[in-house]
């Protein structure tokens, strides 16, 4: 096993796209771990590790004693059953996003985490972009004020047919348990909670197959209520070119505006609900200050997530993203899917055990589709916003 002086030996399970880009930041961007053993149903040859030994069945590299740790990087579908695997065998867990299909699936496998000495993380890479930690730290320091309204437009998460042609588990109910929501916005969902917290209720309008042939969700507008009164509202699509993305907090004391480029923040002179009561002024409004905060964002998010992660088993620092905090973005998500199912109102926290039963009917009538023979273009740095 690994200790603060030894290398923590890691097993990669799935050999995709997002796998190998993994792979590729472990072999130049992160200290403190060795790649011991790969899994994929097929042998996949990769540069700089041809002498590692390759497994075709998950189970197998985790019982193998060469790992110490597994970064799971496989379709959406096989997560729960191979980190359920790993946790029993008390190996660290690293899974990319989400933690499963659906808020149930993430549950269990929490009952399943061991002990805090079993490091168990999500690849929640957004969390280390300076600007959304610039974000939180404003929040967080009360500097805006109480939440009086959240707005954040992310549609510019534009994906063409071929995206979805050349997978089979891809934006199916069976493959994902969702689409956008479950794919491309669990990213936003998971900063928009962290920065501003869960709502209390979601009601949402989903479209399914609007822009793409596909069976899940490929637009959403969901509106949000917060404890202390506030509103939100969340809008996604992988339909529209150009998108927008344009995340505001606006609070008692000022507004949080990004813009997609800049980060802004605007201080009023006193708060707004004790301007409106006490001035004179029919037309007046605080003074305000306006500032630019942008943070430089040239940073390797993925990295420092693995790195993070590596750092927590050998050194026990606190985790960027532990994996009950997955959780809350998945719960957003199949909040939103489940309100437009029952065209109603869903309260938060989610009565998982219900989403389950409507999922399961879904995923009941859904199936893998056959992969297309398209020679495509795959240039990763275009997949991330």
């Amino acid at each position: 096993m690994s200790t603060a002086t030894n290398p923590v030996r890691l097993g990669i399970i799935g050999l995709g796209n997002i796998g190998q880009q993994h792979i590729q930041h472990i072999q130049t961007a992160v200290t403190g771990g060795e790649i011991t053993a790969l899994c994929s149903r097929q042998p996949t040859s990769i540069a700089g590790l041809e002498s590692v030994q390759h497994f075709s069945d998950y189970r197998q590299l985790i019982d193998s004693g060469l790992v110490d740790a597994v970064l799971i990087a496989t379709p959406t579908m096989a997560h729960f059953e191979q980190a359920n695997y790993a946790l029993a065998k008390g190996l660290h867990v690293l899974i990319e996003k989400p933690i499963g299909l659906s808020c149930h699936e993430g549950e269990q496998l929490l009952k399943q985490h061991q002990s805090e000495q079993q490091v168990f993380a999500l690849m929640l890479n957004q969390r280390t972009d300076p600007l959304f930690v610039a974000m939180k730290e404003q929040m967080d320091s009360g500097r805006i004020g109480a939440i009086q309204r959240t707005h954040w437009t992310m549609t510019n998460w534009f994906r063409p047919e071929v995206y979805f042609q050349v997978s089979d588990w891809r934006a199916t109910w069976k493959g994902e348990g969702g689409g956008l929501l479950l794919n491309q916005c669990i990213h936003n969902l998971d900063i928009f909670q962290w920065i501003c917290g869960l709502p209390v209720s979601v009601r949402s309008f989903c479209s399914f197959g609007k822009y793409h042939d596909i069976e899940v969700e490929d637009e959403a507008t969901a509106y949000l209520r917060y404890r202390n009164g506030a509103s939100g509202l969340f809008v996604g699509s992988t339909g529209e070119a150009p998108g927008i993305n344009r995340f505001d907090i606006v609070g008692d004391l000022g507004t949080l505006s990004f813009d997609g480029d800049r980060l802004t923040l605007f201080t009023n002179s006193e708060s707004t609900s004790g301007f409106c009561k006490s001035t004179r002024d029919m037309f007046g409004t605080p003074a305000v200050t306006r500032e630019d905060i942008t943070p430089d964002r040239q940073v390797n998010q993925h990295a420092r997530v693995i790195q993070n992660f590596i750092d927590a088993i050998r050194e026990q620092a606190p985790l960027i993203a532990p994996a009950e905090q997955g959780l809350h973005s998945l719960a957003l998500a199949n909040a939103m899917l489940l309100s437009s199912w029952e065209n109603t109102e869903v309260d938060l926290p989610l009565n998982s055990a219900h989403y389950q039963k409507v999922l399961e009917r879904h995923i009941a009538q859904s199936s893998l589709r056959k992969k297309a023979n398209i020679d495509v273009s795959i240039d990763m740095n275009k997949s991330y916003r």
